[in-house]
């Protein structure tokens, strides 16, 4: 099953460049079943035995070498939550953790004879347990700590149900609320609705499927157990391809913490094989790339603002925009969340910011309500001749509004706009304070673009990401040089819901929960959105004319909550997706055309707020998918937002204490 945690030793086998076929880790294993990375990287390997003449066991794998931490058993398969291992025998389920093991559910604790079990998954979130046996699926929710209760034991489905049904073989969730299940007689795919125990077909013409196992970026591996193959379905939808061939005995693997390659159980050779991962017309380059940053502006002080108050009280200062004014000037123009715009010379040695605007006077900003405050400025194509930039922020009053304003810079100063000369254009209301978005950037067609996120909470209660009659959980496009009745703004004649009845005019895609930062390519035009995920999925996107992209149907490639679907013809999926594993909150970024880091040329930058890890990621437009996301190295800071400025350099921004919080991108090669 998946695991958990990245934190592992070396697989002490080859390097990454060198990995190119499977490769012994543990040989004399006696019948290995399973395998599953616990709490610290911990690797723990199921060996069945013979049933009546040799034992089984549970060993940990450490420094190469095993050692039994269970014995007398006959593990079918192992999963782990939380610092607890569960693993099946035939009609039992065990469990150990900092105590010996126990029986966590006995055969007459089943509703209904369950056969010979298969498979077990755990639902990390509720920490349910879910095994499926010859004849029914079962849901095992554990009883409440020294409650003195048994685990509760119920039927999501069996052959009553699901007649169709031929030999249940390996499981796994697919999202908190639907599990994928491998006929392994008919070589099919299903994935299972465990709220509305729903069942539709995923993949034909597996083979023998004994096996499932995610990877972080939404690629399923599947075990032909009769073939000895490994297959992969590289995205929904796509055609199963082969990875490796020749393995003995396939058993039910997992993900090693490297993220690049299988651990798989042989249960005729005996063996743990590392399975490196490389998907034959979908190879994605992972190497980490020969760049770093550096501190863009190491002298730099921001007039007006101090790091504690006069109290103590520390005031991190929170870059949350850098662009420019596109006037030749090639001046940096840098937005805190708090409300005060700064302008500076582009130039490293720049000491000191003048204040180019400030609205803390009309912008709310708090730590504990940080999806609000100052989020959005652009500039207008025309800048230099009329004057006029935009930006986006969070009122005083009312609370829970937002609104798109209009400034101009004063006559007699080209580094001070007119603080009386704000125009409101569009208020929006939100129901919560999260999920602002915020993001305003103007396209190559002149028009302003607005992301709105959902209107906050969890799982968009209100169901705004799939409805057109709001601005909510879309991108909306206005031409800002043009007014028409009743608004302060025209809607452009090919916006895609201008004649759909009810829906709001200003809409150019939707379907999306929360995009944080998106930016236009300034040499193709297109529109790229980092999308922050809810529960275990964080992604990126390629933004349309018209497009749906699946929110709350959809949470990157998976569905989402009870009414979650598949993918559709109408749904737009991500160019890609990470796991909560590798991060919990993308920082969308922008393709990078400068000129100072070759190395990341027509790449896609972008980070995780969380983990504060930094990637390029490349997309091939032949080929429609992503080929390359290279990892880059980081300063260790969680990015706020990336930036660029006249000339195409980019670069990142991160809270700080100290006011160095804009970094650059520099090339270590």
């Amino acid at each position: 099953m998946r695991n958990v945690f990245a934190v592992w030793l070396l697989l002490v086998t080859t390097s990454i460049g060198a990995a190119d076929r499977p490769k012994a880790l543990v040989t004399g294993l006696r019948a290995p079943s399973s395998v599953v990375v616990g709490l610290g990287g911990k690797v723990y390997i199921a060996e069945r035995g013979q049933p009546g003449k040799t034992a089984g066991a549970i060993r940990l794998l450490e420094d190469g070498k095993t050692k039994v931490i269970v014995s007398h058993c006959h593990p079918l398969a192992i999963a782990h939550h939380q610092g607890t291992i569960y693993f099946i025998e035939e009609q039992r389920v065990f469990s150990f953790g900092k105590q010996n093991k126990t029986v966590f559910v006995d055969t007459d604790d089943f509703p209904s004879k369950p056969g010979k079990l298969r498979d077990i998954a755990v639902e990390q979130r509720s920490g349910k347990v879910y095994v499926t046996g010859s004849d029914a699926i079962f849901c095992i929710t554990p009883a409440k700590p020294k409650s003195g209760k048994k685990p509760a034991v119920s039927i999501v489905l069996d052959r009553k149900r699901w007649p169709e049904w031929k030999k249940p073989a390996a499981i796994e969730l697919d999202g908190h609320v639907h599990l994928l299940v491998a006929d392994e007689e008919t070589g099919t795919l299903h994935r299972l609705n465990l709220v509305k125990r729903t069942v539709e077909k995923v993949a034909e013409g597996l083979g023998a499927p004994t096996a499932l196992c995610w990877d972080m970026f939404g690629r399923l591996f599947v075990g032909d157990g009769s073939a000895g193959k490994i297959l992969v379905i590289p995205r929904p939808g796509e055609k199963p391809v082969v990875m490796a061939d020749r393995l003995q005995g396939i058993a039910d693997f997992c993900l090693a913490p490297q993220y690049d390659r299988l651990l798989v159980p042989n249960r005729l050779s005996g063996e743990l094989v590392s399975v490196p991962i490389n998907v034959p017309g979908f190879e994605v380059d992972m190497r980490p790339l020969p760049v770093a940053t550096e501190l863009a502006f190491p002298k730099l002080k921001w007039t007006g603002w101090k790091p504690v108050t006069d109290a103590g009280k520390p005031i991190p200062l929170r870059p949350i925009v850098l662009t420019h004014a596109g006037d030749g000037s090639n001046r940096v123009f840098v937005a805190t969340q708090r409300g005060v715009i700064h302008v500076f010379p582009n130039h490293p040695n720049a000491e000191k910011t003048s204040i180019f605007l400030d609205l803390q006077d009309r912008v709310t900003y708090s730590d504990n309500t940080n999806e609000e405050g100052f989020l959005g400025l652009a500039f207008h194509p025309r800048y230099k001749e009329n004057g006029q930039f935009f930006v986006f922020y969070t009122v005083k009053k009312p609370k829970l509004t937002n609104v798109l304003a209009r400034f101009r810079v004063r006559k007699d100063d080209p580094n001070r706009a007119d603080p009386n000369s704000e125009e409101i254009l569009l208020r929006v209301k939100r129901p919560f304070w999260n999920h602002d978005g915020g993001t305003i950037a103007f396209g190559p067609d002149g028009f302003l673009y607005i992301a709105l996120g959902d209107g906050g909470s969890a799982n968009d209660p209100f169901g705004n990401g799939q409805n057109l009659k709001t601005l909510l959980g879309a991108i909306l496009r206005i031409d800002v040089d043009h007014q028409q009745t009743g608004k302060p703004y025209a809607i452009p004649k090919d916006n895609p819901f201008l004649d759909v009845k009810d829906a709001c005019p200003e809409i150019w895609a939707y379907g999306l929960r929360n995009v944080w930062r998106m930016a236009f390519d300034r040499k193709t035009g297109r529109l790229w959105a980092g999308e922050v995920g809810q529960n275990l999925y964080e992604e990126i996107n390629i933004i349309t004319r018209g497009g749906n992209y699946g929110w709350n149907l959809r949470e990157a490639l998976h569905p989402f909550g009870a009414d979650g679907v598949g993918p559709r013809p109408d749904l737009i999926d991500p160019i890609w997706e990470y796991h909560h594993d590798v991060g919990k909150s993308i920082t969308g970024g922008l393709v990078y055309r400068g000129q100072r880091v070759p190395q990341l040329q027509g790449g896609y930058l972008y980070a995780d707020y969380i983990s504060a890890k930094i990637w390029a990621l490349w997309y091939d437009d032949a080929k429609k998918r992503t080929v390359a996301n290279r990892p880059i190295r980081d300063p260790n800071v969680p990015v706020l937002s990336f930036g660029e400025d006249e000339t195409g350099e980019a670069y990142l921004l991160t809270y700080t204490n100290t006011g160095q919080g804009i970094y650059r991108f520099v090339s270590t090669k």
